[in-house]
């Protein structure tokens, strides 16, 4: 009866927070067509978000940031909605891009919104058309970009932690600079993978200690780097690992897992 007696409550709320994110989406999207220069784009971006997520009731909070290295750095976080980008945007400044898988990159108006900010789409699928992709986000971090990734690639309907591409732990050994882990709370149920409404609620984000690039060469640098930094996220977020055998691609409900045990392929 009480979940009854709130369902209207819910819908009403539900319907303000898709029309708010519209509302502010839009005004995000053309902001970054007029604005010049991608710092201003990715400011306008960064004010839009806070205003959502004040507008819909989900305080954000931010922990740890003194950790963000003054000059360049490669962010890492675990990954568990659609608002995980959103967050990001609101918390870091205008010198981070993002790396997005390149699906994101089709999808009316967010496609358009993502490229006006300086987002590097990858490639998951195509291995030739990802292995180029890789090589852009390389040129552009050893230009000195900062770069944020959600090394998982995807999120599922299961809390817990799937398995880390190499991809941002390849480009920071290479690039030299640290990798900072970073651990997000709350966006699963602000917004469930499950397809619920929206909902409001508290949103946390903390900035672990740096990662340095240790002096080992090639894959044995990135691999350090992935298992480090996944095991800091790991620890720090407090959900089951997910990595269920030597390929955790494998859906995570298929079997029960808490390994401890990074993944290694």
């Amino acid at each position: 009866m009480r979940t009854l007696a709130w369902a209207p409550v819910r819908a009403v709320y539900a319907l303000y927070a898709v029309i708010t994110f519209l509302v502010l989406g839009l005004t995000a999207l053309a902001a970054t067509l007029i604005l010049p220069g991608v710092y201003r784009r990715r400011g306008a971006a960064r004010a839009i978000s806070r205003a959502f997520l004040w507008a819909a009731g989900m305080p954000l909070t931010v922990r740890g940031m003194e950790r963000l290295a003054p000059g360049q750095c490669i962010v890492v976080s675990n990954h568990a909605s659609y608002l995980d980008g959103l967050v990001f945007t609101a918390a870091l400044p205008a010198r981070f891009g993002f790396v997005i898988k390149r699906e994101m990159s089709a999808v009316p108006l967010a496609g358009l919104f993502l490229r006006r900010i300086g987002s590097e789409f990858v490639e998951r699928f195509d291995r030739n058309r990802g292995a180029a992709d890789a090589r852009r986000v390389l040129r552009s971090a050893a230009s000195g970009h900062s770069l944020v990734f959600f090394p998982e690639g995807t999120f599922t309907r299961t809390p817990g932690l799937l398995k880390f591409h190499t991809g941002a732990f390849v480009t920071a050994a290479r690039a030299g600079c640290p990798v900072i882990p970073a651990v997000v709370r709350g966006t699963r149920t602000a917004l469930s993978p499950t397809g619920r409404v929206p909902r409001p609620g508290r949103i946390e984000i903390d900035f672990l200690p740096p990662i340095q690039a240790q002096t080992q060469a090639g894959e044995a640098a990135s691999a350090t780097l992935r298992d480090r930094a996944r095991q800091a996220i790991l620890l720090a977020l407090g959900e089951p690992d997910l990595t269920c055998s030597g390929d955790s691609a494998r859906p995570p409900h298929t079997a029960p897992a808490r390994s401890a045990r990074a993944s290694r392929s």
